[in-house]
């Protein structure tokens, strides 16, 4: 149906679609950090965890349904373009926050065990897409080591959570996760997972209509499956992390905040391996450009840096923030503009 609609009404697709996933961001944040209190299991991993899958969800619908299109390109530069996309969106949140650099403010180990995970994440995928081109029932065995990865990701965040081997230095700028309510009210909990997993679908028809009107859109307009993906879905779906994230600062929930997007990266990496599970054409990283790569490269060296600046805490630098904000800010910028002249 969409591939018979007018270039206006796609691109009205693609704007209603994305203010959609947009409003919807709003209220998740508000059941995300409630559900890190009645939970116990604190913002960090509520937000690296459920409010970063969640908030996903409509760009897995993008990337799988580019897949089984056969838009490989599509499917693969949405998934991490968006990961560059979100970091770069820490950027505005640490601008946001005036008191301190954001990354100093919100020492938290989850954070930085959630962001080792994902460099470990996106070097498997880069070792997949430039190593040996193998694949079992057409899917690489990267893609199953990247579940597996997670998996354990997840659990060992959790653990050092609890039981912690050390600690960051607490200074008078550093935010601690303190809870509003009691936890256990079992009742309450369960509404709020309903009311979570409602949204949650809604991202996921949402970015459906964003993967389709996406397509369509490069092929009308003469413009890369690349750039489209990098640039247009993966921002669009990532909308949901760029609400959240400005919206859980401003509630002084900076743990949420970082470990959204984090969170969301991780799991954003895994938009690969359901991509490679529905492209039938062979393996997906073998069937992407150089263009692809180099966005997955962009990834991981911003994430290298927002890393850096978890461990190293400036309290502040250029304009009120971190070292890792401006560099993070110029790598994206220049990534764009490597994009632009392509």
């Amino acid at each position: 149906m969409i591939d018979s609609l007018s270039l206006p009404m796609v691109l009205a697709l693609f704007v209603v679609a994305g203010l959609f996933i947009g409003v919807l961001g709003v209220r998740m944040t508000a059941l995300a950090d409630r559900l890190g209190d009645c939970t116990g299991l604190g913002e960090a991993v509520v937000g690296g965890v459920l409010l970063g899958l969640a908030t996903s969800l409509s760009g897995v619908v993008v990337s799988v349904t580019a897949a089984l299109d056969g838009r490989a390109s599509l499917a693969f530069a949405n998934g991490v373009g968006g990961i560059a996309a979100q970091t770069a969106f820490l950027v505005l949140a640490d601008l946001m926050f005036r008191r301190a650099n954001m990354e100093h403010a919100a020492a938290e180990l989850a954070s930085i065990v959630q962001a080792a995970l994902l460099s470990l994440m996106l070097a498997v995928a880069l070792l997949a897409a430039t190593g040996p081109d193998i694949a079992l029932w057409g899917v690489h065995p990267a893609s199953v080591a990247l579940v597996v990865i997670y998996g354990l990701g997840v659990r060992t965040t959790a653990r050092v959570r609890q039981t912690p081997m050390w600690h960051p230095e607490t200074t008078p700028e550093t935010r601690t996760d303190t809870p509003d309510d009691e936890a256990g009210e079992g009742e309450r909990l369960w509404l709020l997972l309903v009311q979570f997993a409602a949204l949650a679908v809604m991202l996921g028809v949402a970015g459906w209509a964003i993967s389709k009107a996406g397509g369509r859109l490069s092929d009308m307009l003469g413009i890369s499956e690349t750039t489209v993906g990098a640039l247009m879905t993966a921002v669009t779906t990532s909308l949901p992390e760029l609400i959240t994230t400005l919206a859980a600062v401003r509630r002084g929930a900076l743990q949420l905040a970082l470990g959204g997007i984090i969170g969301g990266n991780t799991f954003d990496v895994l938009f690969l391996t359901v991509s490679d599970v529905a492209y039938r054409d062979g393996s997906l990283y073998h069937a992407v450009g150089r263009g692809d790569l180099f966005w997955l490269t962009i990834g991981l060296a911003m994430t290298a840096v927002l890393l850096l600046g978890l461990v190293v805490r400036e309290r502040r630098g250029i304009a009120g923030i971190g070292f890792e904000s401006v560099t993070v800010l110029g790598l994206y910028g220049l990534a764009i503009l490597v994009q632009a002249m392509q």
